[in-house]
């Protein structure tokens, strides 16, 4: 019996009534991902407040993104450990003890005591919690593929996995829903001070649900096999990333597949929110329900993109995105400026911002935690118009000039604050304020989007194309990536390279992005993060990137 013949004949059985089941209990996981992600993101400030708050407001802010960032910083590791585990014992109880690991560590979040409570003993179990949930999530997406890959018909396998990729929509809504409710419940005096801890509580009837269908469900039918047939891997991390055969596949995998999905999909999604609401000054509640718009109209490109994969190849749709991607950020943020801040738009075609200074004296601008002190005048004069989401240019002047901000015809000039008594620089320092903020006043610079004038069709339609990118690059990945790998070693090898990509590459764009336009002072700067990976994940997958829809999965059975 041929393999393709086999591969039909283990998948053509379990299609029907269970294949509903096995994609949903599949997908919980990555639902409580996303619902924990919007619950920390959008309780941050919260958050930093109950157990950050030994330090300033700001840095505590900052310590709590931190803090979930670390959670993305581990999940490589994770994909190590729980990996090697489905390799060898199975993929259903494995992804049954990510689900258990992640629920519960979402669950205590809302348990847990304060630092007003018990001092720096709170931040540093959060931080604890948070690395053991990354560690959990290493492991969940890996045996989710997998699983629902292996139950699928070969030519249905980009759209049954493509059905995993639309949980972050459904995370995000339960996650708004929830934290809504319990607001308006509780109001929000009492909300900030312990109704914060109710979504994450509640989350332990996800994890109920979760448990008790993923107990019912059977292992995959091609790892039954080959354990029948005494085919298992016994050392799958050596197995996977000790020999350049499998090597090279993980390294195409990672740079020619998966970093540039995960850069497209967190600039679709979450650097689209950060720019909406911080480079735009648009109403976060209205920037919240734009890309909600936005995704439920695009999610279902998700298992288009998927399906569609099925007939005409992983390769040209995913290529295609990132194409996409490279050739239109510039102007679908561009078109973004344009509709949802049409004042700053036009602002900056009439009255564009320059900083004129002497390069050797300008300082690097990130300053995330707040504590620089700016005392050179190339610094004061950038430092207020970062501050001011005041978007420039900038250009040299002679050593030693005093810098200068030229807005259009008009000029202010900069001062230099070393060497000034604390008195005088005071008053220099307000005279620059006073004078830098009427001149961009008088522009036409808006402090905020003026929410009357947004185009809201226009910035949804800029939204929804983020999103169709988003599909192309993401539907079919699972598929591709779970074919790319023989069956002894899948769920390890296909883990590692999706969590390098997602939780480092991509899970770290925002501050990414946010450092280059603080950097280059151009409100647009940070696309050319996203904008490199995904040009050379093009060049990569192009030259190097084998199409995988036609594959058996149980090659390495026979």
């Amino acid at each position: 019996m041929t393999v393709a013949a086999i591969d039909d004949r283990t998948t053509s059985d379990h299609i029907g009534a269970d294949t509903a089941k096995v994609i949903f209990a599949s997908s919980l996981g990555t639902v409580f991902e996303w619902y924990d992600f919007y619950l920390y993101g959008s309780l941050a400030t919260i958050i930093s407040k109950q157990f950050f708050s030994g330090v300033n407001e700001t840095t505590g802010f900052i310590f709590a993104l931190l803090a979930f960032a670390a959670g993305f910083a581990v999940r490589p590791f994770g994909a190590l450990f729980f990996g090697r585990l489905g390799d060898m014992i199975g993929r259903k109880y494995t992804f049954l003890v990510t689900i258990v690991i992640m629920g519960l560590s979402t669950f205590v979040v809302g348990i847990l005591p304060t630092y007003a409570s018990i001092g720096v003993a709170a931040p540093a179990a959060l931080i604890v919690l948070r690395l053991v949930q990354g560690l959990a999530l290493g492991g969940e997406y890996g045996g989710a593929a997998t699983y629902v890959a292996e139950h699928s018909p070969r030519g249905k396998r980009g759209f049954y996995t493509a059905w995993i990729q639309t949980t972050a929509t459904l995370g995000f809504f339960l996650s708004l829903i929830v934290i809504l409710a319990t607001r308006l419940a509780v109001g929000e005096t009492d909300f900030g001070m312990w109704g914060w801890r109710i979504p994450f509580i509640v989350s332990i009837a996800l994890l109920g649900i979760s448990v008790w269908i993923r107990l019912s469900l059977t292992e995959s039918p091609i790892f039954q096999r080959m354990k029948a047939e005494g085919k298992i891997s016994k050392a799958p991390i050596s197995e996977a990333f000790g020999r350049w055969a499998n090597v090279k596949i993980v390294l195409i995998a990672l740079f020619g597949l998966v970093a540039g999905q995960a850069v497209v999909w967190y600039t679709g999604q979450f650097y689209a929110l950060f720019f909406l609401t911080q480079t735009l000054k648009v109403e976060p509640i209205a920037a919240n329900l734009l890309i909600a718009a936005a995704l439920v109209i695009g999610t279902p490109l998700l298992v288009i993109c998927g399906a569609l994969s099925d007939r005409v190849g992983r390769k040209p749709i995913i290529l295609l995105g990132f194409l996409g991607a490279a050739v239109l950020y510039f102007p679908i943020f561009e078109g973004l400026t344009r509709y949802a801040n049409p004042a700053l738009y036009a602002a900056q075609r009439s009255s564009p911002v320059t900083v004129v200074a002497d390069p050797n004296q300008c300082s690097f601008q990130f300053n995330p935690v707040g504590t620089a002190k700016f005392t050179r005048s190339c610094d004061i004069a950038k430092s207020f118009l970062a501050g001011a989401g005041v978007s420039y240019a900038n250009e040299a002047a002679p050593s030693g000039a005093i810098a200068y901000v030229k807005v259009g015809d008009q000029r202010v000039d900069s001062y230099e604050a070393s060497g000034l008594s604390k008195e005088d620089a005071g008053k220099k320092g307000a005279d620059f304020t006073k004078a830098i903020s009427a001149t961009i006043s008088a522009a036409g610079y808006p402090k905020s989007a003026d929410p009357a004038e947004i185009n809201y069709p226009m910035v949804l339609l800029m939204l929804v194309a983020l999103v169709a990118l988003v599909a192309m690059v993401y539907g079919p990945i699972a598929a591709v990536l779970v074919e790319l790998f023989p069956t002894r070693i899948r769920y390890t090898a296909m883990s590692l390279p999706y969590h390098i990509g997602n939780g480092w590459l991509g899970g770290f764009l925002p501050t990414t992005a946010f450092a280059l336009v603080a950097a280059y002072g151009n409100m647009f700067a940070g696309l050319w993060y996203p904008i490199v990976i995904a040009t050379a994940a093009f060049v990569v997958g192009l030259l190097f990137l084998p199409e995988t829809k036609d594959r058996p999965l149980d090659d390495q059975v026979i």
